[in-house]
């Protein structure tokens, strides 16, 4: 127990002792700090006096730079204002100079034009002199002239009168002819500008068939199979389509002719398919045929109606519009009637547009006026009048009708619109390449037309050019008058509507020239 004490003790006087020495290394290390504190403080100290230093010298330098740079600048500025306003003195002194001068210039005037209105008001006293004097012997010589020519003032003033309306009426006549020469060339001046927009505004392509269609075989024992049995296919071909089949020595070829375009179109379909199907006998080829009859109504009334949509027009009977679509397989000298009445449709309705009228009105008349071509095969008379009484039939409007009517001169148009129908007409027919005919019709009417045209009295020479749209005439002059020139130019144009068949128009020119040649010896 008492060495348990001991240890004790020892213990604690062992902690204290540590602990005391312990406080004393604190102390010490303490102390060396604090030495190196104050070090680093004076350190810190010296640097910032410096530091400081350095401040302030660079600030007293900046602004000594400062204040001289704002020195600099305040002497430039007063330079530059001293040398405005030396500026603005000179063109001060200038003006003053110049309204001095301005000044003495108008005094100057201002004597100049008291002078002057001095003068005037000496002449103005003459000319009243003048004026009186003038008056006195006017009078004198009007009582002389009463004398001498037996006549009173007032019978002397209506023979003046009298001479200067005959004159009047001479210069009135004159200019009447003057203006009316200028609205006629203005007026044709504006119809060819009309024309010429249209066209240049439509393009179309021709598209052309003829009365003959050929169907390719791929062999000539085909030819057989057509034929058949005692050729009773062909014969019930024949009789199926209304179409005549021709089968010659031509290699691996038939023809088909008829005059009904859409009966030839369904024989050659007919025919194809047969080919290529391969069995060809009398029940299969009515059943290919009333096949392809439903197929051609179905595409001539698909084509009406595209062409009506296409023109933006509607109200039109559904026959008129089969009727249309049955021309997409009729051809006039050689160009599709339905591009064509397409074509007047639009020609005819921009003209319309361009005259400010009715252009759904010229479009409908332009796209109905040949549609009597679809069934003229079928029904007497022109195709003008059948085309007119089938729109008069299908309650189409009386202006349509009459511009169907007479779209080829044959009657007066009611309106503005007919006339244009006729003019889109003219044009898509007259069109070069439009319309085609053989090399022997066409020498043949252009003989025919050199011989009408001769055969006028005191014609001298006559020429087709223009590919025959134009016959020149040359009259001779010693029996022709420029009036008769006129009255020839009407006549032979009626003379060749009547004797001779053309497509489009033709324009006759008649030239009367006088010559006189003399001879220096």
């Amino acid at each position: 127990m008492i060495s348990a004490m001991n240890q004790y003790v020892f213990l604690v006087v062992g902690l204290v002792a540590g602990f005391a020495l312990s406080l004393f290394y604190y102390k010490v290390s303490m102390s060396k700090k604090l030495k190196e504190v104050e070090q680093k403080a004076e350190t810190v100290l010296h640097d910032a006096k410096r530091e400081a230093a350095s401040i302030k010298k660079e600030a007293v330098l900046e602004a000594k730079d400062s204040t001289l740079l704002i020195k600099t600048e305040a002497e430039k500025e007063l330079r530059e204002r001293r040398t405005e306003s030396n500026q603005l003195d000179k063109r001060l002194r200038q003006r003053e100079e110049m309204f001095d001068r301005k000044l003495e210039q108008f005094d100057k005037k201002e004597y100049h034009f008291g002078k002057k209105e001095r003068e005037m008001n000496n002449r103005e006293k003459s000319l009243k002199q003048k004026e009186q004097n003038s008056d006195e012997l006017l009078v004198k010589q009007k009582e002389t002239l009463e004398r001498i020519s037996g006549l009173s003032s007032e019978d002397a003033r209506s023979e003046i009168l009298k001479k200067i309306e005959e004159e009047s009426k001479f210069e009135a006549a004159k200019i009447a002819k003057r203006v009316e020469e200028e609205a006629l060339e203005n007026v044709d001046r504006k119809s060819k500008g009309v024309l010429s927009l249209a066209i240049q505004r439509y393009a179309s392509e021709y598209v052309s068939d003829h009365t003959i269609s050929t169907v390719s075989l791929p062999s000539d024992e085909m030819k057989g199979r057509i034929i058949g049995r005692e050729g009773r296919n062909i014969r019930a071909l024949e009789a199926a389509t209304g179409v005549e089949f021709i089968i010659d020595d031509t290699p691996e070829t038939v023809l088909l002719s008829c005059f009904d375009p859409v009966r030839r179109e369904i024989g050659r379909l007919s025919l194809e398919r047969l080919i290529s199907d391969g069995r060809i006998h009398p029940t299969r080829i009515e059943e290919i045929v009333e096949k392809v009859k439903k197929e051609i109504d179905s595409t001539i009334k698909e084509e009406g109606e595209k062409a009506v949509f296409d023109l933006g027009l509607h109200g039109i009977h559904h026959e008129l519009v089969k009727l249309i679509g049955r021309l997409k397989y009729r051809t006039s000298y050689g160009q599709n009637v339905l591009e064509h009445s397409r074509e007047v449709a639009y020609l005819a309705g921009m003209m319309a547009g361009e005259l400010r009228t009715d252009q759904k009105l010229a479009k409908r008349a332009g796209i109905l006026h040949d549609i009597g071509k679809a069934i003229d095969h079928e029904m007497e008379g022109s195709h003008q009048s059948i085309g007119a009484s089938m729109a008069k039939k299908y309650g189409e409007n009386h202006k349509v009708v009459n511009a169907i009517e007479v779209h080829h001169g044959e009657g007066d148009p009611a309106t503005v619109e007919a006339s244009l129908v006729a003019a889109g007409d003219a044009l898509s027919a007259a069109r070069p390449g439009a319309r085609k005919e053989t090399l022997v019709d066409y020498i043949k009417r252009v003989e025919k037309l050199e011989e009408i045209a001769t055969s006028v009295e005191g014609v001298n020479k006559s020429y087709a050019i223009q590919a025959g749209r134009e016959v020149r005439v040359i009259v001779k002059p010693e029996e022709v008058s420029d009036e008769v020139c006129a009255q020839i130019s009407r006549d032979m144009a009626k003379k060749i509507e009547c004797e001779l068949t053309y497509p489009g128009q033709i324009k006759v020119t008649v030239v009367r020239e006088s010559r006189y040649v003399e001879y220096a010896k």
